[in-house]
């Protein structure tokens, strides 16, 4: 088959044959050990509701180790694609999909298989761009997470007290400045000085670091009543600790429980034989937030933070790794080295990959 009939070249590149592309070929927590990097994968054709998207941005979550284990699908046997969002231009597309998009056209989407340097990407499932920025990339999934989490079962209003765990991290940052424009009190944990520099900066009114400074004595001393919500993402004890700070008719929400992925059961043990009279104390309650359930909501919060970003309200930090042992993270390569340097803890802001390219040369 041949790509005549989809598309025109993109400022007259030409898309290459192959590809190189990250694969799972055996399930493991490891990512290394999971992960093998294809050089000469086909690129693929797409169908007639389709968009061919060359990546030029992708991001890096937490549970990319989650789904190299299979936690997600039990069912799903490798080789299988990995890498759950990315932006960058259409530079193919089926006859139906023309209807909406063109080549050239910047989009983001979130769909597994966008560590590669071309993707498939349903076109009713892509979200178009006004131009390719790695900004973007951090609103697909980690503000969204935040977004959506905080709106649906955070019911947050002035003067609440909200905790955010890894507040400087991908999603925290989100969960941090949703909360302010809320007109809440702020307190969000951290594992550097410079971390909290950056919190202060998007307008966290109280961090701790949790490397220097004992989270539950700082919580019990400066917030005796407790915190009216907590958006946690750690797991293990900081769960544990931020359960037993919550307030009368507290809200904990567990967005995930980052502590635990690397372990071979993907969980940290918490104290949960004191959890039914923890909760019944104080009248709280513990909330999972899992995106994939809330996906009919998704476009609306996506449009709601591209405006916010747009107008200049809302900071989508990226990390690219300069700062990294071996500095920043480019190319599908480095794709490894960006999955460790979030278990280090080390970054600011949501980690992205850039994938290089020029459009003006054969690829």
């Amino acid at each position: 088959m041949s790509y005549s009939r989809h598309f025109l070249d993109f400022q007259g590149s030409s898309i290459p044959s192959s590809m190189k592309k990250l694969v799972v070929t055996k399930l493991s927590q490891n990512f290394r050990e999971a992960v093998t990097l294809q050089q000469d994968s086909p690129v693929p054709l797409p169908g007639d509701g389709d968009l061919l998207v060359r990546n030029r941005f992708v991001g890096i979550n937490a549970s990319d180790i989650n789904y190299s284990a299979g936690r997600y699908d039990a069912s799903v046997k490798p080789p299988f694609d990995i890498g759950f969002e990315g932006v960058g231009e259409v530079v193919a597309l089926g006859l139906s999909a023309s209807a909406d998009y063109t080549v050239g056209q910047a989009v983001a989407y979130v769909k597994a298989g966008s560590f590669a340097e071309y993707t498939i990407v349903p076109a009713k499932q892509a979200v178009p761009l006004p131009s390719v920025k790695p900004e973007f990339l951090t609103l697909m999934v980690s503000g969204a997470t935040a977004y959506l989490s905080l709106k649906e079962l955070g019911d947050l209003s002035e003067g609440k007290k909200v905790l955010v765990t890894a507040a400087a991290g991908g999603t925290g940052q989100f969960a941090v400045q949703l909360a302010k424009k809320a007109k809440c009190h702020v307190i969000g944990t951290c594992s550097s000085d410079q971390k909290g520099g950056f919190l202060k900066s998007i307008g966290c009114d109280h961090t701790i670091n949790y490397k220097t400074e004992n989270v539950e004595s700082v919580l019990r001393k400066d917030y005796p009543e407790g915190v009216d919500v907590v958006y946690e993402s750690v797991g293990g004890k900081m769960f544990d600790l931020a359960l037993n700070a919550l307030a009368i008719k507290g809200r904990l929400i567990v967005i995930g429980f980052i502590t635990g992925y690397q372990s071979p059961t993907g969980l940290q043990p918490i104290k949960a034989e004191f959890l039914p009279a923890k909760l019944l104390k104080k009248s709280a309650s513990v909330r999972g937030f899992f995106l994939n359930h809330y996906l009919s909501d998704y476009k609306m919060a996506l449009q709601h933070l591209l405006k916010m970003y747009e107008r200049g309200d809302l900071v989508c930090e990226v990390d690219f790794g300069d700062m990294s042992p071996k500095g920043k993270f480019t190319g599908l390569e480095s794709v490894f080295r960006a999955v460790d340097y979030m278990y280090m803890g080390k970054n600011i802001g949501k980690i992205v990959v850039e994938l290089p390219h020029s459009v003006s040369s054969k690829l």
